[in-house]
């Protein structure tokens, strides 16, 4: 019979019995509702041990490769550590500043190197920490299985408290802290011929320039289309990296795209916004699967234009770049 250990307390099951009856015999309260599996009321995630595949069917992949499951109908196979979802699991670990080179006039291209390995996700997210407790997010677009450090992209803003200190105070070999990683926008082998979109603005491109490389390095064969809004010419960058990608995989499409009110200095992009390009492009977005990543605005309505083209809500991945009240700055001080 499996133990479930729970908030520091260990609880043995009884046969048969899932993790909710488990927990709630023992006097403990979890939340709950439908008790069948289908409201996800009683989310929770495993920390140790893995959950039945049962348990999380219904689940985005994302959630399911970080072991979230329903408690409700989840009869642990072997000793679990479970938390609640949405529990801070993560611990502040130190990190130190390898390098801070340009990418155009106002983004910054950030490397950092952990104190002690570090798992995550091309696309998800770290806090940063200032010496003086200031935090901000800010998205990963490096790849762990090429041992790259750490890679931030980071827009400097007139006001910006965080991106301001990193242009001018933060310096190569300080050591800072940082804490996660959390999201779950990021890239799920096992449907490689499945093809997938990408719009972005800003430095909404960091995470979808991780999840493209990502998607490559493991073979992903299926058409991979990534649009890249500014509202001028100077708000993209990377351009030449995303052109030699282009180049080398077939599969791979990369489009920038500039607002009509940066027309006359597009050069080569597209006119039109990001997602009303990608829609035009692609009208029909059935069995596709959805990146979008950058102002929340457009994140809001590209999700919904996408549901209505076709996506499934399982099949579509969003990380709105939610602008902080304090110094209007955004996640990733964009």
């Amino acid at each position: 019979m499996p133990v479930i250990t729970y908030d520091k307390q260990l609880y043995q099951c009884a046969d048969g019995e899932t993790v909710l009856q488990c927990l709630r015999r023992h006097g403990v309260s979890i939340p709950s509702s439908c008790e069948s599996g289908v409201c996800q009321t009683c989310l929770m995630q495993g920390i140790r041990g893995k959950p039945p595949a049962l348990a999380q069917q219904g689940l985005k992949d994302t959630l399911q490769v970080q072991h979230y499951f329903m408690a409700c109908v989840c009869v642990p196979e072997e000793e679990m550590e479970v938390v609640l979802a949405g529990a801070d699991i993560t611990h502040l670990l130190e990190v130190e500043v390898l390098g801070k080179e340009p990418l155009s006039d106002d983004i910054l291209r950030i490397y950092l190197k952990p104190a002690e390995p570090f798992d995550y996700k091309p696309g998800q997210f770290i806090n940063l920490y200032r010496p003086d407790g200031l935090v901000r997010s800010f998205s990963l677009a490096s790849l762990p299985q090429r041992e790259e450090p750490l890679e931030l992209q980071v827009r400097v803003l007139p006001g910006g408290r965080m991106s301001t200190w990193i242009q001018d105070e933060m310096s190569v070999g300080d050591k800072l802290a940082i804490k996660g990683p959390v999201g779950d926008c990021f890239y799920v082998p096992g449907k490689p011929q499945q093809n997938i979109l990408l719009v972005g603005t800003g430095t909404g491109l960091a995470p979808l320039w991780g999840i493209v490389r990502d998607a490559l390095d493991q073979g992903h064969t299926g058409q991979i289309h990534l649009y890249h809004g500014s509202y001028t010419a100077d708000g993209l960058y990377l351009v030449d990296e995303l052109r030699a990608l282009e180049r080398a995989h077939q599969n791979f499409i990369y489009m920038p795209c500039v607002d009509e009110a940066g027309a006359a200095e597009a050069g080569d992009a597209t006119i039109g916004r990001a997602d009303l390009v990608a829609l035009t492009a692609i009208p029909d977005l059935k069995s596709w699967r959805i990146y979008l990543c950058g102002h929340p605005d457009m994140v809001a309505v590209m999700k919904k234009k996408a549901f209505l083209a076709g996506a499934s809500l399982s099949d579509i991945y969003a990380d709105p770049f939610v602008y902080s009240a304090t110094d209007n700055a955004s996640k990733a001080d964009s």
